[in-house]
């Protein structure tokens, strides 16, 4: 199965958007899909072989999971990939537009439970959750 590709353009400086894509006190604060979920907690070694864990749960604690992986190449500023605990991968990068224009780019393979527009669809409402604290942060 081919990785899925997202992408978005975020108003904000390559160095504010990478520290907030990866500090744990932001992430707890964008880290989910839809209002009706959360992130409490976030764990983030950002290293290679360092390991990332981010609990994401619905808020009447209906469901929830945590979202782990380890980090096989990181470039700050710029690049990021690690892979999942089923050895799935995922590439994020940064690219600096402008002084205040960032756009990143995740690349992920899926899974086989879900379809490839849902995973999609997931992704990239977690992406524009992001894009919109960034930009309101």
């Amino acid at each position: 199965m081919n990785p899925i590709k997202i992408d978005i353009t975020i108003l904000a400086p390559v160095e504010k958007v990478w520290n907030y894509f990866n500090e744990p006190n932001h992430i707890t604060k964008w880290n989910f899909a839809h209002e009706s979920w959360e992130c409490p907690s976030s764990e983030n070694d950002l290293r290679v072989g360092g390991k990332f864990k981010t609990r994401m749960e619905a808020k009447d604690k209906s469901f929830g999971f945590d979202f782990e992986g380890t980090y096989d190449e990181v470039i700050p500023n710029s690049l990021i990939k690690y892979h999942l605990e089923d050895a799935r991968k995922v590439e994020v990068t940064f690219e600096k537009i402008d002084e205040n224009t960032t756009k990143i780019t995740e690349t992920f393979d899926p899974e086989t439970q879900n379809s490839v527009e849902m995973q999609r669809d997931g992704w990239y409402a977690i992406l524009d959750n992001f894009h919109k604290y960034v930009e309101n942060n």
